[in-house]
């Protein structure tokens, strides 16, 4: 399984769901928080080419965010992205 890092916020409620729904298929994942912290948002703004959060990826592949990841599981792709 490839390694699946999400850059979150404690507040944001996109956070949240995404990670309710990588947990809920027991995924686990590397969590960086960017709250109070301008040079990790910076990083991650610099790989993603944006500044909201949450910004996933899993694995080499940029997922993008909070729905993004769920279009991936409507769209029946989430799953086969997870086990490649």
């Amino acid at each position: 399984m490839p390694e699946v890092v999400i850059y979150s916020s404690d507040w944001c409620p996109y956070c949240i769901r995404a990670k309710q729904l990588l947990s809920s298929k027991g995924v686990e994942f590397t969590e960086i928080r960017v709250d109070g912290q301008p040079q990790v948002r910076a990083e991650m703004a610099a790989k993603a080419g944006r500044t909201s959060v949450p910004q996933i990826w899993i694995g080499a592949t940029h997922v993008g965010g909070c729905d993004d990841l769920y279009a991936l599981e409507r769209a029946g792709r989430l799953d086969a992205l997870l086990k490649a």
